[in-house]
């Protein structure tokens, strides 16, 4: 009779497990149709295209092997990039925990008890002398929660879109961080070539100093256009001082990306470069796939929709079963006999009735957590979409700039020309000789910084469209 009741109890037990084992109370993640369907692009570029630059390497899409050596360089050196690759560690980490919570926790030691009772106590009076009681044991204790209503899962796949969180935004800061170094390595080389050409109006210019000074000697000119000549003499020096110093900020700012100490860095010239021309950028739901911050916004909307399902199923009964066993002895000599062993099995289906307040509050806060992800996600995707839209802007008006730079560097070249030859004839006055001068080089240097804005805004739309981390 005895056994028939125990397997009646134990098939009542293991029928009570399946049951609430199976009433998850929570919801599956989706992702809302009304972000899947959101438009993030201006009109004029819902453009549909086979490909997606942001699909390319970063070594296809950057052909300078100079530069490709710094970008290994920062994806194996860069600090920052470091810590997020052992952010992912660490989320590795909780999800593995997390996937063990199904399973019972099991530990087992040796234990040493001392007693011994006051005498001015009722049961010292009535003992009447002291005693020293010791008791040793080994004990293994076992503990095991139920998932009833789907907390653990729920917390299982919380702690997956965390794991997951942290590897999509160390895939984005490898995004920024191979874009930064090309940005700047870019940069260097647009500063080494107007330094090249301000060295060669410095001594063009101090050429013309020295005319001037022996046009005046003959009497053609006055000193005013020699102080002129000696003015922009000087203007291109300080010129060339404002680009060193630049050059190098540039120089110490690309060491930090790439792990190391302030200094030079070697690069190749600006003539030896060449592009990718076929700049085709795809349609939003490519978007979606690429950018991983906007996946690290999806997975922190994924785990906040988890930890409402855990503040739900608290509400209901928790179901644990809790035991230990081993072996109780106050005489270590008899400690390992048959007689010293122990065993009880405790089971447990608690129901919370009053606990001031706390489930109710981790619940409402648990929602609000989940609509402020669900807005971050919904920001993500709209900023995805402005940041697409400037750099397809302005890689269009720069490949505009830089053919009226260039006809505005040809005019002023041609006038510094014409205005040396009338001056020869004494048609012209040689400050306009001068002025022509001034505005030539000025020119030329706006065809180069128009040249850098369209490289920027190739690297920048790359960039916003996810490019760099696969």
């Amino acid at each position: 009779m005895d056994i028939f009741l125990k397997k009646k109890s134990l098939f009542i037990v293991s029928g009570m497990m399946f049951f609430f084992s199976s009433c998850f109370v929570g919801k599956k993640y989706q992702r809302p149709d009304e972000l899947s369907r959101l438009n993030v692009f201006r009109p004029e570029y819902q453009q549909v295209d086979s490909s997606n630059i942001a699909e390319m390497d970063w070594r296809s899409f950057f052909r300078d092997t100079v530069l490709q050596g710094y970008i290994q360089t920062a994806l194996d050196s860069n600090n920052n990039f470091l810590i997020a690759q052992e952010n992912i560690k660490a989320g590795n980490a909780y999800y593995l925990q997390a996937t063990q919570a199904f399973f019972p926790s099991v530990s087992i030691g040796p234990g040493i008890t001392y007693t011994t009772q006051s005498l001015n106590t009722q049961f010292g009076q009535i003992i009447g002398e002291r005693r020293h009681i010791a008791q040793f044991d080994v004990t293994a204790a076992v503990s095991w929660e139920a998932d009833i209503w789907g907390k653990l899962s729920s917390a299982k796949r919380a702690s997956l879109a965390q794991w997951q969180q942290s590897v999509a935004a160390k895939q984005a800061f490898q995004t920024t961080l191979v874009s930064s170094v090309a940005s700047i390595y870019y940069q260097l080389l647009i500063l080494d070539t107007q330094k090249a050409i301000t060295q060669q109006t410095i001594e063009t210019r101090t050429a013309s100093l020295e005319t001037s000074r022996a046009l005046k000697s003959a009497g053609t000119l006055t000193e005013v256009a020699v102080q002129q000549s000696n003015a922009l003499v000087l203007n291109a020096r300080a010129l060339l001082l404002t680009l060193d110093y630049q050059i190098k900020v540039l120089e110490n700012t690309l060491n930090v990306l790439l792990g190391k100490p302030a200094g030079p860095v070697a690069r190749l010239s600006l003539d030896n470069q060449s592009f990718v021309n076929d700049l085709t950028y795809g349609v939003p739901l490519q978007l979606l796939s690429n950018r991983p911050d906007i996946r690290v916004a999806e997975y922190n909307l994924v785990a906040a929709l988890e930890q409402v399902n855990i503040a739900k199923a608290s509400f209901y009964p928790a179901f644990r079963i809790t035991g230990s066993t081993g072996l109780q002895s106050i005489d270590i000599d008899h400690l390992f006999s048959v007689r010293s062993i122990f065993a009880n099995v405790v089971g447990s289906l608690t129901q919370p009735l009053w606990n001031r307040r706390q489930l109710r509050t981790q619940h409402e806060v648990s929602l609000a957590n989940q609509q402020i992800a669900y807005l971050r996600y919904r920001e993500s995707l709209i900023q995805a979409g402005r940041e697409v839209s400037d750099a397809l802007a302005a890689y269009d008006m720069q490949d505009k700039l830089i053919g009226l730079k260039q006809q505005e560097y040809e005019a002023y070249r041609n006038a510094t020309e014409y205005s040396q030859e009338l001056v020869n004839y004494g048609l012209a006055n040689y400050l306009e000789v001068l002025r022509a001068q001034e505005n030539e080089l000025s020119a030329q240097l706006s065809v180069l910084n128009a040249q850098y804005g369209r490289i920027n805004a190739v690297i920048t739309l790359y960039k916003v469209l996810g490019g760099g981390w696969q």
